[in-house]
């Protein structure tokens, strides 16, 4: 379907070029205007950490990262038009480039990462560093030979949809008066704002501030649960069947389901409640009648098993198996695209240079030869750190770990020059890159690999979860650049300029994510003690459900650790099952995998973004109260995760344990104990008496309320206008419809 375009964007440019016809970008290869500026590197690098960190907390948090480019696009816009020289299209066009780096290499660690802390290897900031700036600027160098081919070659042939929606809102900012305008404004005729920036600022205060207060200040309880607002009845469903819903009232869940959709929210949520409402009562009715019995090496008597205890060890594993078959059949059901696009790769082998004197601006890419060196500099940087993890962790001699590091470098390289064009090409016709799978079948094989070579135990793991970390960045960032060429061929960006600048993003978002994720750890802890005393993964706070998946299947090819092979297998079965049915198989199988109390809040965000689509007295109202959506989640996600690692900073050592003086339902205390003959600081908490009641859980579901009546005054407010600056000879009629 052809995608509506502006006046100030060519009639072709999103369909086939007829024979001989030629697209001509919006700012010429002949015309020189600002494009590579000190405001769009600083604003690009204050993107890219800002969303970074955001897309980090969010993933760890919820297992879903922000979709960046599209905010990111929206305040680059709005930053330029505050301005004192308006910044130029093709500045706005390098702020989003170098900005988009943030959620490729937070999707990369985020996948992966946890998995090493999660299997007890706890790896260092400089492990973190230089495993996803090395993956993400192979992904960079990979791409940059089939640039022409997806942009150029195949111009109408790919849709790309997250690119075109990105485009869009570049153009839609610029005048329309001419192609040849210089998009360049004095202060005088400048525009004096933009909606949609101030509403993305709004509600990236509205979603921090709200954060804030229930994370630090803890001024009401977020976790309602139904055995404790339905009473006696909620407290008999729950001690004669383990049936219990409850549900994390974060502005974060509530942003991430607004965006989402009411669709996908549905069946996520229903993952849940199959995993919650249906498998944990039946285990525990069938189970409770039975003696203690063993599993894996471990003893079981599910009698005295609390519902959070069934999940864990029964109903998890389930959900574990679900997430990996999904990501495999879903690698099988894009055969045509793997196939068709693995040949891409050798294309870029025989890449020649060109002068670049004779290529016209909008074509020229980086020397090809600079290309290739930083190629080979990159995989051998990614060697060096090979050996240097398996010679720490292994203790092995230096031969042995060279060994082991070339054979990781060769798999890793391998494996993401293959892999690079299926994440490009996938972006370019469905907008979605299936990183996890090929990122669980890089595992394997590495895993593998290492395995047959005589590593295993601990450095093995920490070499293949490194290399995961590696190819998943690389994969992330090449899909998301390709995206980047095609915005800057509609617009006509510079390639070389968005393929070195992108670099800088990487580093940024590299350095943001390896100080972020220590932090996370140091706060809330990836692994946690359980009611039995078992370490397992903290549910409550950082699920992380891709990289406990990966932990598990690495841990399982390279150790003798018992798995419940079984219960994968069953969620197999229902991957299979969801498949057969036309069910989205990840989306489900999420639900089944991640606590109820993530989904919930996520679904209900979903319902409030549907109902304020259907408020307003016109068909054009409710689409512009809709059309705000993006940006009201947006908002809510980056504001409440920026803030939410203010409040795992202010619960760190250094700061003197600062959220003990903050919080008022939760009260915070610091002791000392002798641990391993060491004596270690600890932060040990306790709620206020009425912080777990039906008054704390109370107030925690009003206020929640009250955030959803702030979303559809916001989404209000900004529809009309929307509505107003699209029709200003009728603006007074447009902001009366918008406020029916």
């Amino acid at each position: 379907m052809q995608a509506p375009t502006k006046k100030v964007l060519p009639e072709n440019a999103y369909r086939k070029l007829e024979p001989g016809e030629v697209y001509e970008p919006i700012v010429p290869h002949d015309d020189n205007r600002a494009e590579v500026t000190v405001w769009s590197l600083s604003l690009g690098v204050v993107m890219v950490a800002l969303f970074a960190a955001a897309g980090i907390y969010m993933a760890l948090r919820a297992g879903n990262a922000i979709e960046t480019a599209i905010p990111i696009a929206i305040m680059a816009v709005f930053f330029g038009k505050l301005n004192r020289v308006r910044s130029t299209i093709l500045e706005n066009v390098m702020v989003q480039s170098i900005g988009q780096a943030s959620g490729v290499v937070a999707a990369g660690a985020a996948f992966v990462i946890p998995a090493l802390y999660i299997n007890q290897l706890q790896p260092s900031f400089w492990h973190i560093f230089f495993a996803t700036a090395i993956g993400g600027f192979l992904g960079v160098v990979l791409i940059i030979p089939l640039r022409k081919y997806f942009v150029a070659d195949q111009h109408g042939e790919l849709p790309f949809p997250e690119a075109t929606a990105t485009n869009e809102i570049l153009v839609s900012a610029e005048s329309p008066k001419t192609a040849e305008d210089t998009f360049r404004t004095t202060s005088e005729d400048k525009p004096k704002g933009n909606a949609a920036g101030k509403v993305l600022i709004i509600s990236f205060l509205l979603g921090g501030l709200y954060d804030f207060l229930v994370e630090a200040v803890h001024a009401w309880n977020p976790m309602v649960k139904t055995s404790t607002l339905l009473g006696g009845l909620g407290r008999r469903l729950h001690d004669q069947f383990r049936f219990e819903i409850s549900l994390n009232a974060i502005a974060a869940l509530f942003g991430l389901g607004y965006i989402i959709g009411l669709r996908y929210a549905a069946i996520i949520a229903a993952g849940s409640v199959l995993a919650y409402l249906v498998l944990v009562p039946l285990i525990y009715l069938v189970g409770a009648q039975l003696p203690e019995f063993q599993y894996i090496g471990e003893t079981y008597k599910i009698a005295e098993m609390s519902g959070a205890q069934i999940f864990a060890q029964f109903v998890k594993p389930i959900g574990i198996g679900a997430i990996a078959v999904s990501g495999i059949i879903g690698m099988i059901r894009m055969g045509k695209i793997i196939l068709g696009s693995l040949s891409l790769g050798l294309k870029g082998l025989k890449s020649k240079s060109d002068d670049s004197e004779k290529v016209k601006r909008t074509d020229r890419d980086m020397n090809p030869r600079t290309v290739m060196l930083i190629q080979l500099g990159t995989t051998l940087l990614m060697g060096g750190l090979f050996f240097v993890v398996a010679w720490q962790k292994g203790d092995f001699g230096i031969g042995a770990a060279a060994g082991y590091a070339a054979l990781g470098m060769i798999v890793a390289f391998v494996l993401s020059f293959l892999f690079t064009p299926v994440a490009a090409q996938a972006i370019a016709i469905v907008g979605v890159n299936p990183v996890s799978g090929m990122t669980l079948i890089t595992l394997v094989i590495a895993s593998g690999a290492m395995a047959a070579s005589g590593l295993a135990g601990p450095a093995g793991m920490f070499i293949a979860l490194i290399i995961g970390t590696a190819v998943c960045t690389a994969l992330s960032t090449s899909g998301a650049l390709v995206s980047d060429f095609k915005i800057g061929y509609w617009i006509g960006s510079t390639p070389a300029n968005q393929q070195k600048w992108k670099f800088l993003g990487i580093i940024v978002a590299s350095l943001t994510v390896a100080i972020v994720v220590p932090a996370m750890d140091s706060a809330y802890h990836f692994l946690v003690a359980d009611e039995a005393g078992r370490m397992v993964s903290n549910q409550e706070v950082l699920p992380a459900p891709q990289a406990n998946m990966l932990a598990v299947i690495v841990k399982g090819l390279m150790s003798d650790a018992q798995q419940p092979y079984l219960l994968y297998a069953l969620g197999g079965v229902v991957a299979i099952m969801l498949y057969m049915a036309g069910v989205p198989m990840l989306a489900f199988a999420l639900g089944m995998y991640l606590p109820i109390f993530i989904n919930v809040p996520v679904l209900f965000g979903a319902f409030v973004a549907w109902l304020i689509g259907q408020t307003g007295g016109s068909k054009k109202v409710r689409e512009a109260r809709t059309s705000q959506g993006i940006l009201i989640a947006s908002g809510l996600m980056a504001g409440a995760a920026i803030f939410g690692i203010v409040t795992a900073v202010l619960r760190l050592d250094f700061t003197g344990y600062a959220i003990r003086y903050l919080s008022i339902g939760e009260i915070f205390h610091v002791e000392t104990k002798l641990i391993d003959g060491t004596k270690q600081t600890l932060l040990k908490s306790e709620a206020a008496a009425w912080y777990d009641t039906i008054l704390g859980q109370g107030l925690g579901y009003g206020a929640y309320i009250i955030l959803a009546l702030a979303c559809y005054f916001l989404a209000r407010w900004g529809a009309e206008k929307e509505l107003a600056s699209s029709a200003p000879d009728t603006s007074d009629e447009s902001r009366d419809q918008a406020s029916s």
